[in-house]
């Protein structure tokens, strides 16, 4: 799993810092979260392929974590794309985008599939083989969303060396990657458990944008590996929370602590700070394990 951050930064954008947008590369996916201004000049910088984003989930309808997808939507065009792109957010984000499309008069010549979400309820929005999507209902000024990002297990892989050791032959070995018994030299079934290697434990990622402090997102991403959420502003101006309906860096690594999360990443700063490092060491305060997302950091778990 690899996370890539575009931006991160609160409000607007500025010379040398770019609002939210991230890419999350996971189970051969990658998924765009978030397209705030800038977005495709920075997937250009840091040498991401258009070509393999094919699901975009966007939190919710401010201009800080959208208003990059109309250019983004017609730049695919432009590059010839015919394979479906679909876009996750908020009930309204089709209107909005396909009447930049009108009238520019710029359709897309591929697939656009908008699902558009209003439950305020944790749901299912993308499933396959490997991967699931639900949403993380947040409380903002307007209707918004996180997502956790989650892998399957993946199944158990062959011990060919416990196997030969055991005189199994190599014409079972297909079978027992399905998951079945092997035969040793003498005819005595050894069980698939000897035979196999335990799969590396599934990881997942919660993606918290801007939220007021709510608890009740914690048994949605309870025991979440890597949980990233916003940080507008230091303790200092914890009074601005309630009215803006952001959090503060302790606030944030307190929902880390509730939720047992592995790892806590910090973002959405507001720009009035003089260093990033001073919401690390507040939130280090109440969780021991922070990180700081910034532009153009990346993150391989």
């Amino acid at each position: 799993m690899k996370l890539t951050v575009l931006g991160c930064y609160a409000a607007t954008p500025r010379t040398f810092t770019n609002p939210t947008s991230q890419v999350l590369e996971i189970g051969n996916h990658l998924f765009l979260i978030d397209c705030g201004e800038g977005t495709q000049v920075q997937l250009r910088k840091f040498k991401v392929k258009f070509s393999r984003i094919n699901h975009i989930f966007i939190s919710h309808l401010h201009g800080d974590h959208f208003f990059g997808l109309p250019g983004l939507i017609s730049t695919f065009r432009l590059l010839g794309r015919d394979k479906e792109l679909h876009i996750y957010g908020p009930k309204g984000i089709k209107q909005a985008i396909t009447l930049f499309l009108k009238l520019g008069d710029s359709w897309t010549n591929y697939p656009l599939i908008f699902h558009e979400l209003e439950s305020k309820e944790s749901e299912l929005v993308f499933e396959d083989g490997k991967v699931t999507v639900h949403t993380v209902p947040l409380v903002h000024r307007v209707y918004t969303n996180g997502y956790l990002f989650k892998e399957k297990k993946a199944p158990r892989t062959l011990d060919a060396e416990a196997a030969r050791e055991m005189g199994v032959d190599k014409s079972q070995f297909h079978k027992i990657k399905k998951g079945a018994d092997g035969l040793g030299s003498s005819g005595n079934v050894i069980p698939n458990q000897q035979l196999t290697l335990d799969p590396p434990e599934p990881k997942s990622y919660a993606f918290c944008s801007d939220t007021v402090y709510n608890e009740s997102i914690v048994p949605i991403i309870n025991d979440v590996t890597i949980l990233y959420h916003e940080s507008t502003f230091l303790d200092s101006e914890e009074h601005l929370c309630e009215r803006t309906k952001h959090s503060t860096s302790r606030q944030a690594a307190q929902i880390a602590k509730k939720a047992n999360a592995k790892l806590l990443i910090l973002g959405h700063y507001s720009t009035r700070y003089k260093s990033i490092e001073l919401f690390k060491k507040e939130a280090e305060e109440v969780f021991p394990i922070v990180e700081l997302a910034d532009d153009g950091k990346v993150f391989e778990f």
